[in-house]
């Protein structure tokens, strides 16, 4: 097939890299070349650590990246192909106002899928005409790993889409898990449940990060604990999404005010070199602060709800 993929970032070159690997011709867009260069070049690096992991031969590394291609244009980039995802930052107005962009250039067969996260499939498919072709196809961090793809099932979506994606994440040698679009759908709803009571045991002087993470990683067979997670992740990007499945969902998806705190001061994790951890050149060094705990509520702390960096 030929593919497509929307932004060049984290999710969208690991996304490029598995369906160039399974065999598929793949155009790589972004806004700026920098961009898309830098994907491709993580891309690159991406292979050449599965070669020396000897998870990668150098023939398949470079079969791989024969089929990829990267453009700035839009139209160039979706030309003829046969499916279309979108991998942009998670802003609803941005990805319906992409997925309509995108519906003018394309054939009315081509599937265009969102690797949203945690926003409303059936409100995305609803800015396109031919919405039955719109589905959600959910990766996990690091794509080229992690085996799981969630497919999400808008109101809209026909049976053939849903075929049709169930066959691709096989093929690129992933296991689908369907799912009902709903807030958070399957994945990110549990994930953020357990990372959200994780922080408020932090604030509460249950235990500090390393030992709440340990607990898991040790006690549950976790690879990574709720807590350091919320770092990789951002936690920028956790409490968004808490804000949103409360609003959804109700109140036991109120985000703590330790996390609160964190993004009103910047330190958003591993991103910024600070979250609950302390991060140098991408690994932990030490955890931030002191946690002596709050009186374990999460009530208001003198500062409006939603006095916070960015929304959702």
């Amino acid at each position: 097939m030929r593919v497509a993929v929307l932004g060049a970032g984290t999710m969208g070159h690991g996304i490029a890299q598995v369906t160039a690997m399974a065999g598929h011709d793949v155009t790589v867009r972004d806004i700026e070349t920098e961009y898309v260069e830098n994907g491709l070049e993580s891309i690159e690096a991406n292979l050449e650590g599965g070669i020396e992991r000897d998870k990668v031969t150098r023939e398949e590394a470079d079969a791989a990246l024969e089929r990829l291609s990267g453009t700035t244009d839009l139209a160039e980039a979706v030309e003829g192909t046969d499916l279309v995802i979108e991998a942009v930052p998670e802003d609803i107005d941005l990805k319906t106002g992409t997925l309509e962009d995108v519906e003018a250039l394309v054939g009315d067969d081509t599937v265009v899928a969102t690797n949203t996260s945690s926003l409303s499939i059936t409100k995305i498919a609803s800015a396109a005409e031919r919405d039955g072709r719109v589905i959600g196809l959910h990766f996990f961090n690091p794509v080229h790993i992690m085996g799981l793809v969630e497919i999400v099932v808008a109101e809209q979506t026909d049976d053939d889409t849903v075929e049709f994606a169930h066959e691709f994440v096989e093929d690129i040698g992933k296991t689908p898990v369907e799912v009902t679009d709903s807030p958070g759908f399957a994945s990110s709803r549990l994930g953020v449940a357990l990372g959200v009571e994780a922080i408020r045991m932090v604030q509460e002087g249950v235990a500090d990060p390393r030992d709440v993470d340990a607990a898991m990683e040790l006690g549950y067979n976790h690879p990574m604990g709720p807590i350091e997670l919320g770092d990789v992740v951002g936690l920028d990007v956790r409490l968004d999404i808490l804000e949103y499945l409360r609003e959804e969902l109700g109140e036991r998806f109120r985000p703590p005010q330790a996390l609160k705190r964190k993004v009103r001061a910047g330190k958003l994790g591993k991103k910024t070199g600070e979250g609950f951890y302390v991060w140098e050149d991408g690994e932990v060094v030490g955890v931030s602060g002191e946690y002596e705990g709050d009186d374990g509520e999460d009530g208001d702390d003198g500062e409006d709800d939603d006095d916070r960096g960015g929304s959702n």
